[in-house]
């Protein structure tokens, strides 16, 4: 199996989001448990998915995280 660079990824799991936007992982869950209606999560079970594009949109338009 070939790895996709993060950049290249639709959806990223909590651990690729935290690597990839420079977030620790304890305040990512923290704007996850916060934002739980948001467009740029995915919940499959118990597995939390971040979707990229959504989540830097997100970002951008947040001033402090």
């Amino acid at each position: 199996m070939t790895n996709i660079p993060y950049w290249e990824k639709y959806m990223l799991t909590l651990r690729e989001a935290a690597e990839y936007f420079h977030i620790g992982e304890k305040k990512l869950r923290q704007i996850v448990e916060e934002n739980m209606d948001a467009d740029f999560l995915l919940t499959s079970g118990n597995r939390i998915m971040i979707k990229r594009k959504r989540f830097e949109e997100f970002l951008d338009s947040s001033s402090v995280i």
